[in-house]
This record gives structure tokens, C-alpha cells and sequence, in this order.
């Protein structure tokens, strides 16, 4: 049985495993290593993950969903046809998608995973990756944080001299700073920031908003079709620009067509306001970790988003150094998570070392507050483990009854910084009972402990009678208990997901049906013959005509994608 690790990201997902001469990243059923986190449901009902899924973005957007990550542990639905999905839902189908990937590739079982997540996911983003994970069938033997797996995949364990470094990770949909302090075998992570809404397709973004208000069009009057096609085309504009001083974007809607050019000093302008927001969380690292940024040694920039000169060039201009992004930011955080695998296994290739991480955000509890004699006001928070201590703690608060009398006192517990609970983000609660007596006189213990994987545990203790009560905090929107998490996993077994041996041909027919709703007039017949002939050819199931017919079909799929666009 072999353990992997996994970046389950908002645009791609990946995996690596640990090998005698390192991490190696392990290639989906298309021979790619990124897996697209999208996920669509045919005409038969059966689930299509990945790069299929993607192509459906356009023809079929009403059954197909991307970037739910930016999701994980609300109560947000996704209806695709006759399915009603959450969150979670959608991240096991793509992870049941890397673990089949992975066995498939490796020859074995594939039971246990090292997941990746955001240094910024809260409690419940957190608690909800390993439930997705459990719905797919994969034991999550650690939560990682993104940037911490990147340090892993830089070596800076394997460094002989203390340094300071920060890693920036930008995503498709998320952006952590870490900044981490490397000393005497002892990696240990200063301080961490981000933004969990902030993301390589909010560029998109901007450049959608800016060629629909410069032509004109209502973006409500757009069909969803329309939408994803355009979405693309920015898409492309946006990653064009990294190599080219303009790029135009070009659509047809009904009978018109619209373009628009864009150059490089546009999309700056553009993006200023997403710019500015990279550099608060930065910011916020620095000042919560006491450095300056020339105490920093060592810029490090991971996650396909960090492309972007402009990302690049900013983030260079506030540290007045060149960052590092020599190994493919797209992978780094996945072979981090595969080290992380032999670290925790001591594989004896890796000099020892000790990880640490830090708690993200602020834990507290709702207190209420004497603002005159015997009036007292709810709804201010009392911290108990501040952001950015290290972890694993566990700390221990002490409360007192207001009411005479009082027989139970509630516990709030809430997630945040701002010092009124409203504005802070509540975890869940539990009560627990006491005594009767005056005012002041009875007492509890409130001990918070948050684990190395970002979770959790409450434990109260009433100081007259020693009764305790705990909870691992679940009363999140999403949250289920355990014989719900059995329940919906076997709801989501008897889903039938298309089979992995089919999928490259099913990829084709999506490609080209994506193809064809972007064309007209004879473009369009000449796709509709490409794949009617494809169509026969598989009705015949003769796998020898299928593989040549295939191989025909793509090489022409090619040529007319390149002359599309």
C-alpha cells in the first residue's frame, strides 16, 4: 500500500508519491499531471472528472462546475441535472479521480493521502477537506499547509545555515504568505496570511468585466454557453500576456462579433485593486512575525497564478529582490506533500527534521462584558489561542457565572480577529451544566487544543464539581455526523463515474462538441463529419479501428484548435 500526497486545488489537483530518488509526481489517466478540479454530469447521469469535464465547461454548463473549492465548508448546493452536490461532494469525485489515477500508475492500493490546504482555510474549510476525502474513500493522515508543502519541495529542510524565507502561493482561487525561519534542523513557520477569495481567476475576472463594459454588453444578457466561452478567451488573454505585449480577445454572440485588444500595461491598470490586496496579507505576515522586509532572505513563489509578470513584479518591488520560482509552481506544493510523506515515515533518506505550523486565525469564545454595576452586554470576544502561535497548543481560559443562580453557561465558540463575534466566524457551541449559586461563584475551564492537521477540540471542566464535557467542534454549516458521512458515501458509491479506460475517447467527443458550439457555417459541418465518423468507428467496438480512429481525430482536433484561436 502506498501513501501519496495531494494538492487538491481550485483551477488543478495533483499527486506525487516518495521514491528512492525522491518525489515523483504520478501522471492522470491522459499522462498529465494536472487534473483539472472540475466536474460534469452526462445525459446517463454517470459523473465525468478533469479534463472531459472541463471541455463541458462551454457545451454543457448547466450540468458542469469548476472553482468549487473557494465553497468547501458552507452550505453552498451545486444542482447538476438530476444531482444535488456540496462542496465536499465535488472534491471527493476529484479526488476519487487521483486516488483511481494513482493506483492505476503505481499497481497498488491507495488508502491513506497527505492533503494540501490553504495556510488560511479555517476550521471549517479544514474540517470539511477531510471529510471530502473520507467520501472518497482515502484516510487523510495529515492536513498540510500550501506553502509549508512548497518549502518542503525548495529543500529548505536539507539546508546546512539558518535563513528567513517567504513563500507566496497563488492560486487559482487562493493566496497564502508564510513567512518560515529555518534553525538547527527546525523548520519552524513565523507567521501566516492570505486571502481565501483572492485568486488567478479574479485576473480573469477583470479582464471579462473589462471587454464587456468597452463593447458594450450586458453580461445578464449572456447565456451561460456564452459566458464560458468568453471566460476562456480572457482566460487565454490573460496567460498570453506573460509572453506577448498585447493579446486580443475575439467572440461571436448571436450574429455579431466583438473584439477587443489588451497590452500588458492595461491589464496592470486592471488588476491594480487585486495588486493591492496581494500585498496586505504580505503585510500583515510581516508585521505579525516582527520582520522587515530586507530581513527577508528568500522569496519563494508557488501556484500556477505566479506566472504573471505583473504578480511577480510586485511582489519583486516590495522586497527589492528576484524571487525564486525555478521548479514548476503548478507542482511544488504536490511534491511537498509527497516528502511529507517520507518525513513522517522517517524514510532514512531525509535528514531528520521538525516540522511546526502555526494556527491560522484566532480562537475565542463569546464573553459578556460589565459596562455598568450589574448590566452586562454579550458579544465580545475573548481570545484564547491568538493567530500565529505555534502548533500543536493548547491553552486554557477561565469564566465565571453572571446570574444568580445560573444552572448552564454556553459556550460560543468563533474564529477571528475582530473583537465583537458578529463580525467573527462561529465554530459551534455546546452547554454545560452547573450548580445553582450566586453570581461569580461558579467557575469553568475552557481549554481549546488545536492539532497539527488545523482542527480543533473544545474541553469545558466546572471547577466545584469537576464534571468536564468536549467536543471536537461540530456545528458547522456542513457538518455531519458519522453515521451521515457513512449514509452519503454510499449515496455517492452508487453514482456511476464514466470508466477511467474510456476516457480518452470520451475526452475527444467533448473536445469537439466544445469545438463546434464555438464555430459556424462550414467550420461547424466539417466538426459535425469529424465526429459523426468518430461515432460510427465506436459503435463497432473494434478496439484496434477505435485506437486508429482516435489518433485521427485528435491530430485533427489539433490543428482546427489551432486555427480557431
Amino acid at each position: 500500500m502506498t501513501k501519496i500526497g495531494i494538492d487538491l486545488g481550485t483551477t488543478n489537483s495533483l499527486a506525487a508519491y516518495w521514491t528512492a530518488n525522491g518525489p515523483v509526481m504520478i501522471p492522470n489517466v491522459f499522462g498529465s499531471h494536472l487534473t483539472p478540479s472540475v466536474v460534469s454530469v452526462d445525459e446517463n447521469g454517470e459523473i465525468l472528472v478533469g479534463e472531459v469535464a472541463k471541455e463541458r465547461l462551454i457545451s454543457h454548463p448547466q450540468v458542469t462546475v469548476a472553482a468549487f473549492k473557494r465553497f468547501m465548508g458552507t452550505d453552498k448546493k451545486y444542482d447538476l441535472g438530476k444531482y444535488v452536490f456540496t462542496p465536499e461532494d465535488l472534491s471527493s469525485f476529484v479526488l476519487r479521480a487521483i486516488k483511481a489515477d494513482a493506483e492505476a500508475y503505481l499497481n497498488d492500493t491507495v488508502e491513506e493521502a497527505i492533503i494540501s490546504v490553504p495556510a488560511y482555510f479555517n476550521d471549517l474549510q479544514r474540517k470539511a477537506t477531510k471529510r471530502a476525502a473520507e467520501l472518497a474513500g482515502l484516510k487523510v493522515t495529515r492536513l498540510i499547509n500550501e506553502p509549508t508543502a512548497a518549502a518542503l519541495c525548495y529543500g529548505i529542510h536539507e539546508c546546512d545555515s539558518e535563513t528567513t524565507f517567504l513563500i507566496c502561493d497563488l492560486g487559482g482561487g487562493t493566496f497564502d504568505v508564510s513567512i518560515l525561519e529555518l534553525f538547527e534542523g527546525v523548520i519552524e513557520v513565523k507567521s501566516v496570511a492570505g486571502d481565501n477569495y483572492l485568486g488567478g481567476e479574479d485576473f480573469t475576472e477583470v479582464l471579462m468585466n473589462y471587454f464587456l463594459e468597452a463593447n458594450g454588453i450586458d453580461k445578464q444578457s449572456l447565456t451561460p454557453k456564452e459566458l464560458s466561452a468568453l471566460y476562456k478567451q480572457c482566460e487565454a488573454c490573460k496567460i498570453g500576456l506573460g509572453k506577448y505585449d498585447t493579446m486580443n480577445i475575439r467572440i461571436t454572440l448571436g450574429s455579431n462579433s466583438f473584439e477587443l485588444e489588451v497590452g500588458r500595461d492595461d491589464f496592470e491598470n486592471l488588476a491594480d485593486k487585486l495588486l493591492s490586496r496581494l500585498r496586505i496579507p504580505i503585510e500583515r505576515a510581516l508585521r505579525d512575525s516582527s520582520l522587515h522586509p530586507e530581513e527577508i532572505e528568500t522569496i519563494i513563489l508557488v501556484g500556477g497564478s505566479t506566472r504573471m509578470p505583473l504578480v511577480r513584479s510586485t511582489i519583486g518591488k516590495l522586497f527589492q529582490q528576484f524571487p525564486y520560482s525555478n521548479i514548476n509552481p503548478d507542482e511544488a506544493i504536490a511534491l511537498g506533500t509527497a516528502i511529507q510523506t517520507a518525513l513522517m515515515d522517517r524514510d532514512e533518506a531525509l535528514n531528520e527534521i521538525i516540522l511546526t505550523d502555526v494556527c491560522p486565525y484566532t480562537l475565542g469564545v463569546n464573553v459578556s462584558k460589565q459596562m455598568q454595576q450589574n448590566h452586562y452586554q454579550s458579544g465580545y470576544f475573548l481570545p484564547i489561542i491568538e493567530r500565529n502561535t505555534p502548533i500543536p497548543v493548547s491553552r486554557v481560559e477561565s469564566l465565571s457565572t453572571i446570574n444568580e443562580n445560573q444552572e448552564q453557561i454556553l459556550i460560543d465558540v468563533y474564529q477571528g480577529e475582530s473583537r465583537r463575534v458578529e463580525d467573527n466566524l462561529s465554530l459551534g457551541q455546546l452547554h454545560i451544566n452547573l450548580p445553582p449559586s450566586p453570581a461569580g461563584k461558579q467557575k469553568v475551564d475552557v481549554r481549546y487544543t488545536y492539532d497539527i492537521n488545523g482542527i480543533l477540540e473544545v474541553e469545558v471542566t466546572v471547577a466545584s464539581t469537576g464534571l468536564k464535557k468536549s467536543l471536537i467542534i461540530k456545528n458547522g454549516p456542513v457538518d455531519m455526523t458519522d453515521e451521515e458521512i457513512q449514509e452519503r458515501l454510499k449515496m455517492l458509491e452508487e453514482i456511476k463515474i464514466h470508466p477511467r479506460d474510456r476516457m480518452e475517447y470520451r475526452l475527444l467527443l467533448a473536445r469537439g462538441d466544445r469545438l463546434y458550439q464555438e464555430s459556424l457555417g462550414k467550420d461547424r459541418d466539417y466538426l459535425d463529419y469529424l465526429l459523426q465518423n468518430f461515432d460510427s468507428i465506436l459503435s463497432q467496438q473494434n478496439e484496434v479501428e477505435i485506437k486508429k480512429a482516435a489518433k485521427e481525430l485528435k491530430m485533427r482536433l489539433d490543428e482546427f484548435d489551432h486555427y480557431l484561436f
